[in-house]
């Protein structure tokens, strides 16, 4: 059962990350990796429109 917790936990501060970096993009991509069924990286590649 703890494990689930641990994974619940780590699951969530991901979504968390995810979710405030949202608000602040106009254009762009938020690519998500992930290595042995975890999220190992976030990157957020912005666009600035002309």
């Amino acid at each position: 059962m703890e494990h689930n917790t641990k994974k619940s936990q780590e699951q969530h501060q991901w979504q968390e990350k995810i979710e405030e970096l949202l608000p602040n993009m106009k254009y762009g991509n938020i690519t998500i990796i992930v290595q042995d069924g975890k999220i190992i990286q976030i990157d957020k590649t912005e666009k600035h429109r002309i």
